[in-house]
């Protein structure tokens, strides 16, 4: 039972998430296209190319969503864990969902919502709370939404520049490329937009689907989100996979108003594309170490049979044919090296990356205080879990928080035994999802159906040297 005076028992609380995915946000968000539209005419610039047909949610009966605290930071915790944002690795980046601890509220109004405390961080670094609890609440609306169209399937999320860099240069000359298109650099992208996550619905020897998901966020109000969501959508447009103009995509963008209940603006998009392909061939087998290519970049339009001139290629990424294959595998590991780099495992998150996806980053000597260490066992909610832990302070209490995974499924990872650990979870752990507080621990628990665990508790100094009685 959790104590009612810990400050950390709010965490397992659940608040609806207000989701506006309404016919009415279409119209605005058309009507905010054609107006940033019409400035770049006057400025004699190219319009943007935006994925066509964004429409509200079908599936969105459900809406508002419930969901805990807890479970929202560990869904960022996981999405960010080899984004590379940081110069650091593990404690530069998914040890960040921590500070929203005290973000983040919701159980007194019903609602999620920015407490005192958050609006107070948001007068420094406004831009990067407005994203990063974008990230967190647009994928926990995501996934409850893919798993409801696609009932019995499995949903991974990957940092989409991660994933693309292992068949494209996404170049840093690539915003230069935007305003010199004539620049150098042949084998880059030369496209500065990309959507910022990757989900992938999944079923152990099925084609996976990928759906592209561009994530915004802003603390101003209703029209900011408006035109957010135009933007949103020249990100997904970047990316093609199967068939020209059909690949599904989802598009985000959080409101954070100083008062009231943050709200999450959704729209979708629908197609007959972003399906992959089972691997058929050794090598693009999920055990097998991930082929580096070089897939040459742009969007290939379909060429009519008239005498019409040749459409000119747009700019992007696009896979299909062959690349199906390989991209199925390449979606899979890279989800394998963010579960390596949430418990602190630096030679898992390494074998599962290629060069260009900066495994070095996960192979050379850092500075001790930029390294997670994979060295915590804990037994949480009746598992025994393997991972790294992080002492902070939070105001003035000492707070210790443990990432990891299952020990057995560990095991598999760290062998490369990523077929195995994908059948496991699908088999054991599609119904495992657990927030909970847990009174050995005597802290909250977030238990997810990938069998990665975030808990967090007070660290009473007086007990200290009988902490470790919790560890397994």
């Amino acid at each position: 039972m959790k104590p009612a005076k810990d400050p950390l028992s709010v965490l397992t609380s659940t608040s609806n998430l207000a989701v506006n995915a309404s016919a009415e946000l279409e119209g605005l968000v058309d009507a905010a296209s054609a107006d940033e539209d019409a400035k770049r005419e006057k400025k004699n610039m190219e319009p943007l190319r935006r994925k066509p047909q964004l429409h509200a949610v079908a599936d969105r009966g459900t809406l508002p969503l419930e969901a805990s605290l807890w479970e929202v930071l560990h869904t960022l915790g996981r999405a960010i864990a080899v984004s590379q944002r940081g110069a650091g690795r593990g404690l530069a980046e998914h040890w960040a969902c921590l500070k929203y601890t005290q973000a983040l509220g919701g159980p007194e109004t019903g609602f999620f919502g920015i407490t005192q405390e958050g609006m107070r961080t948001a007068r420094y670094y406004k831009a990067l709370q407005s994203q990063e609890l974008g990230v967190a609440l647009a994928l926990t609306v995501a996934r409850r939404l893919l798993q409801l169209q696609h009932p019995g399937y499995m949903v991974s999320f990957t940092p989409a520049d991660i994933a693309l860099k292992a068949g494209f240069v996404l170049a840093s000359a690539d915003a230069a490329r935007k305003r010199n298109p004539f620049g150098d650099a042949p084998s880059s992208v030369g496209y500065a937009y990309r959507p910022d996550f990757f989900a992938e619905v999944w079923k152990p020897g099925e084609a996976s689907l990928a759906v592209p998901i561009a994530v915004k966020g802003n603390h101003s109000g209703p029209a900011a989100s408006h035109s957010q969501l135009s933007s949103a959508a020249v990100h997904v447009e970047a990316v093609h996979i199967g068939p020209w103009n059909e690949t599904p995509a989802l598009v985000f963008s959080t409101e954070l108003p100083p008062e009231g209940p943050l709200r999450i603006h959704m729209l979708q998009a629908e197609g007959t594309g972003g399906r992959l392909r089972a691997s058929t061939r050794p090598e693009t087998h999920l055990d097998h170490p991930t082929k580096q290519e070089n897939i040459f970049p742009g969007i290939r339009v379909p060429q009519d049979d008239t005498d019409q001139p040749k459409i000119d290629t747009p700019s992007g990424c696009h896979i299909d044919g062959e690349h199906l294959e390989w991209f199925q595998q390449v979606l899979g590991r890279t989800a394998a090296a963010a579960l390596g780099a949430f418990a602190g495992h630096d030679a898992t998150t390494a074998r599962y990356l290629l060069p260009r996806q900066g495994n070095e980053r996960f192979t050379e000597a850092v500075h001790a205080a930029t390294h997670s260490v994979h060295d915590a066992h804990y037994k949480l909610a009746g598992r025994q879990y393997v991972g790294t832990d992080h002492v902070f302070r939070l105001n003035h209490t000492r707070i210790e928080a443990f990432s990891g995974i299952d020990a057995d499924l560990f095991e598999d990872l760290a062998k490369g035994r990523l077929d195995q650990y994908r059948n496991t979870i699908y088999r054991d752990w599609q119904h495992q999802q657990l927030i909970t507080w847990d009174p050995d621990w005597n802290g909250p628990v977030s238990v997810d159906s990938d069998g990665t665990v975030l808990a967090i508790h007070s660290v009473d100094i007086r007990s200290a040297p009988t902490r470790k009685s919790h560890r397994q």
